[in-house]
């Protein structure tokens, strides 16, 4: 069996690649959106795809699946519930495909999302018994997939690591994150196996009402440009530059500053709407960092932009993809709307409809005047 793991330090995301070196058939389970790494493998090693294989519908992170799969002549394959708008091979649960020697054992582990599978690796010539899985955003190292995403369900999900962690303590896990928003308490290593789960994940031992109660609080924010990147993977939109892919460098301002902005700067909250409805910047618009690629359309290009949100950190990022597509007057508020308050400067509370972008005009031909406040 030849088996390697691609970690995406950006995202937090994990891929695999699971093969034959008898038969020198390949399966590749949740590529990202870099096919070329795959491609460059599978030509030196000379394997041949034979499975695109995507555990569930992404939301944080665009998938290459379907275009490394119509390049390779593959089969995508996910779980039969999955509602995309292009056709798949429909998985089973229970079902095992065949590579070579190797059986790649389906299991229908929901909650993070509906259509969610786990693949069990099995090398009969070694044993009947499954040595890894590659568990999606099920079973994650210290934690597991937050359910609020696209149909979750915390009941399905305690159902689901509890299946898991039947498993032998040997079977070694390999997750789809390490890191990122899909979970709220990832330890950061890229791997673990069941029987350290089951003893030292704070969740495996909780019982079913506790354990839906601790993972439906205290959710982190939805990623950034969710709406349209989960949108793209259902195929329902194509919106393939919704991803932050560059760095570029971001003038940060401080709270003072910001209190003598200008009046033609508009300040947008990338924050939850509840975040920004319990204490936001005086005149603060609310776009939420999810939706931020679905209304480019509604931010003007010409007015100097500052995003603030709890902190900094989700602004700075929000910021660097306003950049990224072109937008060149955008700085960020160092320590977010906290700072603002620890500095002894007013809060405004709910009005949620004062922070809805509405474009008035087709273009802003007339400075800031295309944007209603």
């Amino acid at each position: 069996m030849y088996f390697k793991q691609f970690l995406d330090e950006r995202y937090g995301c994990a891929s695999y690649v699971v093969a034959s070196r008898q038969s020198h058939e390949a399966a590749i389970v949740d590529p990202s959106l870099d096919i070329r790494q795959y491609e460059v493998l599978l030509r030196e090693r000379d394997f041949r795809l034979r499975y695109v294989i995507e555990t569930h519908v992404h939301a944080d992170h665009l998938s290459g699946a379907r275009q490394l799969a119509a390049r390779q002549g593959a089969s995508l394959c996910l779980y039969e519930s999955a509602r995309v708008a292009y056709p798949y091979r429909p998985l089973r649960d229970g079902e095992e495909l065949e590579l070579g020697q190797l059986r790649l054992r389906v299991w229908h582990t929901p909650g993070h999302r509906p259509e969610l599978i786990s693949i069990l690796i099995i090398n009969p010539s070694r044993s009947s018994q499954p040595s890894m899985v590659l568990t999606g955003d099920s079973l994650l190292v210290g934690d597991v997939g937050r359910p609020d995403f696209g149909g979750g369900d915390p009941a399905a999900q305690f159902e689901s690591l509890t299946r898991l962690l039947r498993l032998p303590d040997w079977v070694a896990v390999f997750p789809g994150h390490f890191e990122g928003p899909c979970g709220k308490g990832m330890c950061g290593r890229p791997n673990t196996t069941i029987g350290f789960e089951r003893l030292y994940n704070p969740l495996a031992r909780l019982d079913h009402d506790t354990f839906i109660a601790t993972i439906t609080n205290g959710v982190p924010a939805r990623p950034l440009n969710m709406t349209a990147i989960e949108a793209t993977n259902l195929g329902n939109a194509e919106v393939p530059w919704a991803m932050l892919t560059s760095g570029p460098i971001i003038q940060e301002i401080d709270v003072d500053t910001l209190e003598i902005r200008s009046a033609e700067t508009i300040v947008l909250d990338v924050r939850e709407p509840d975040e920004y409805e319990s204490g936001h910047v005086p005149g603060a618009i609310n776009l939420p960092q999810a939706d931020l690629a679905s209304r480019l359309d509604e931010i003007p290009r010409d007015c100097p932009l500052v995003l603030v949100c709890r902190s900094g950190a989700r602004s700075l990022r929000a910021a660097q993809f306003l950049r990224q597509v072109g937008f060149e007057q955008v700085t960020n508020v160092q320590g977010g709307t906290e700072a603002w308050h620890a500095a002894g400067k007013p809060l405004a509370f709910g009005d949620l409809s004062a922070g809805k972008l509405r474009v008035i005009e087709s273009s802003w031909a007339h400075g800031c005047m295309g944007i209603d406040r």
